[in-house]
């Protein structure tokens, strides 16, 4: 009976350090693991999976239509990261959690974004990289090998020229 307690304690205690805990803005992930992968529908009906994009940089913007930060982002990932990289092999996809694909479709046109937005249904995807009570705005940078990069919350103009002076270092 010893054994078999000691055995289920030690169990326990696996268990309970193999459960993942937050960073202080809420991310499961820090810069160096690799990007969890996954598959999102697009809200043009195709579908796209990360570990195919290796090769790429790829930037993620987890977003909701009501997020207002978010909103205030989405021109300049547009204008500073999407159009000024695009063409340099830099993947840019919106990630917008847990919305109907008509709230998303209406936020990609309120706000003129024309990198593609995918569909996060229950925050699934959400949740492999954030837990799911954080919040969202928040960009996650991944390079042509599979590892994150760089992590950004809410939206600092600092923060935010970092993470286009390394998208920059990355392509060149």
């Amino acid at each position: 009976m010893k054994q078999f307690i000691a055995l289920l304690a030690i169990s326990f205690i696996s268990l309970s350090s193999m459960a993942q805990k937050t960073d202080d803005r809420g991310y499961l992930v820090k810069v160096g693991d690799t990007a969890p992968d996954f598959e999102m529908t697009l809200t043009d009906g195709s579908s796209v999976k990360l570990s195919d994009l290796r090769g790429n940089v790829v930037m993620l913007q987890f977003t909701a239509s009501w997020c207002g930060v978010c909103r205030k982002e989405m021109p300049h990932i547009e204008k500073d990261i999407w159009q000024a990289y695009k063409d340099k092999g830099v993947k840019v996809f919106g990630v917008d959690r847990d919305e109907p694909k008509e709230k998303a479709i209406e936020m990609v046109k309120s706000t003129g974004i024309t990198y593609p937005m995918g569909l996060d249904d229950n925050a699934d995807i959400f949740g492999l990289y954030a837990d799911k009570k954080s919040g969202v705005t928040r960009n996650v940078l991944i390079n042509k090998e599979g590892k994150i990069i760089f992590l950004t919350r809410l939206f600092n103009k600092e923060e935010f020229a970092a993470l286009i002076e390394k998208i920059g270092e990355e392509v060149e």
